[in-house]
């Protein structure tokens, strides 16, 4: 259905498409392909350690995860005895990798100078995305039928769950607040919890669409970015009020989404093969500013604003083998 016709008339002008950009103008430029040559199957989430220059992909189709030396721009190694890896978080102050398995149903801890495995914590079924609390040490992991486990980072016990009505995907914290805004697909809707709490206070609904996946979060601005698959649409939520207040039509199969708060632009990875780069001309009104071609189904990544880098994982299809995709921003 056009998009057009499926939204309210008073938010079609955010829809409106910037002309194409000459090459110099563009947000990214293509930089180095990282290859993972015995790497088949579904690729998920990535995490970084700055401090060693090292990228960590989880290969779930693989059941390994990859350690890319980003100074050498090659994998240095593959991580056994996964199973269905789907997240990775690194925790620089302790020096750990906590990697979700989806398959496997636990969380472990890698020692982040060994690489090798300190514990597994068990009785998380589909454990899945993974986010960090630094000034609390805390570790949010989405699992099951719909909750989210809370883990010591220090220790790796549990320290409580936070249930939901459905599997949870992305999910975003406040800094300066206590919420939590999390994507319950299988629930239609974004819910509100308070962490302190450990309650859902709201759900937001996604206005007709469905399949909300990725999520990414501007607290100074006060707005919360949702990605939809049914139809592909980028929302976006006022945090204050739960109000839907822009909808802008995105690439198909959206996985990933990061928001750079210094370039006031999203870089939306879109399963289809392009990377959308949109444009925030404030809190409520955005354009699409261009899109990159990436690879097919390569729906996942992670921006380093550190290093003013995007990494654009890409499965192996047919002759392509899997690799990494880096972008730098202008």
């Amino acid at each position: 259905m056009p998009l057009t016709r499926w939204m309210p008339p008073c938010l079609m002008f955010l829809c409106a498409v910037s002309p194409a950009r000459p090459a110099d103008e563009l947000a990214l430029t293509a930089g180095e392909v990282i290859e993972l040559p015995t790497v088949s199957g579904r690729i998920d989430h990535l995490a970084i350690d700055l401090g060693r220059d090292r990228l960590y992909v989880a290969a779930l189709g693989n059941d390994t995860v990859e350690v890319v030396d980003l100074k050498a721009a090659a994998r240095k190694r593959s991580l056994h005895g996964f199973i269905d890896p789907q997240s990775a978080v690194y925790v620089p102050g302790l020096d750990r990798l906590f990697v979700s398995n989806g398959r496997g149903d636990h969380v472990d801890i890698i020692d982040g100078e060994s690489l090798s495995r300190i514990k597994r914590i068990d009785g998380m079924q589909d454990a899945d995305n993974m986010r960090l609390d630094p000034a609390a040490r805390t570790l949010y992991v989405g699992y099951g039928k719909g909750g989210l486990r809370v883990l010591d980072a220090a220790s790796g016990e549990t320290a409580g769950d936070i249930p939901l009505s459905g599997h949870p995907e992305s999910f975003q914290l406040e800094a300066n607040g206590p919420r939590i805004f999390v994507n319950v697909p299988g629930a239609e809707h974004v819910a509100v919890v308070d962490r302190a709490k450990r309650v859902v206070v709201a759900s937001w609904s996604l206005d007709g669409a469905r399949a909300n996946f990725p999520m990414a979060f501007d607290e100074a601005g006060r707005r919360l970015f949702v990605g939809t698959r049914l139809p592909a649409l980028l929302l976006v939520y006022d945090i204050d009020s739960g109000r839907i207040v822009a909808k802008l039509e995105i690439g198909k199969d959206a996985d990933d989404i990061f928001f750079d708060p210094a370039r006031k632009r999203l870089y939306v990875i879109c399963g289809e093969g392009r990377v959308d780069i949109v444009r925030q001309l404030d809190s409520d009104h955005y354009s699409l500013e261009s899109s990159m071609n990436t690879a097919p189904r390569a729906r996942t990544g992670l921006f380093v604003p550190e290093t003013r880098r995007l990494y654009v994982a890409a499965p192996a299809i047919g002759p392509s083998s899997a690799r990494v995709l880096v972008y730098r921003l202008r």
